[in-house]
């Protein structure tokens, strides 16, 4: 099940996981849960992380006021590969601290979905991640932002 990225507004996040192949963010929150931003693998896709502007830091240890989700199926940016279908999808995260947008680009030829996944790890079953039984110390594909 996908859910809404608005279900992180309140919420204080005390880490944030990025994996380096710019395909997941995990959003480890107060309250225990933890949010996992990516992309459900099938065929003929590619969905990664193109760009995030601001500090994923100042995400961390205040609570989130903003978290909105926007898409934009544009060529604005010249960064398209394979222009028979493409999605940019915007996430737009906000604390006290500053602002960060998070910049998806999913490409496919048309028949495959270019979505990111939004989803509460442990409660949604979709979420098939080769490493997601691993600890964060055993995933050499991440770097690690958090409060110290």
């Amino acid at each position: 099940m996908k859910r809404n990225i608005q279900e992180l507004v309140g919420k204080t996040l005390t880490k944030i996981l990025k994996f380096k192949d710019d395909t997941e963010l995990q959003f480890y929150c107060d309250t225990g849960e933890i949010y996992v931003m990516y992309h459900d693998q099938d065929c003929c896709e590619g969905v990664a992380i193109e760009d995030i502007e601001g500090d994923l830091n100042e995400l961390v240890g205040h609570p989130i006021l903003l978290a909105e989700e926007s898409t934009n199926r544009e060529d604005t940016f010249g960064k398209i590969k394979y222009p028979e279908s493409f999605t940019w999808t915007f996430y737009k995260l906000a604390t006290v601290k500053g602002y960060v947008t998070i910049r998806w680009l999913g490409e496919s030829n048309g028949y495959y979905s270019e979505e990111v996944d939004f989803i509460l790890k442990g409660e949604d079953h979709s979420y098939h991640r080769l490493l997601k039984n691993q600890s964060p110390d055993e995933k050499a594909t991440i770097s690690y932002l958090g409060i110290s």
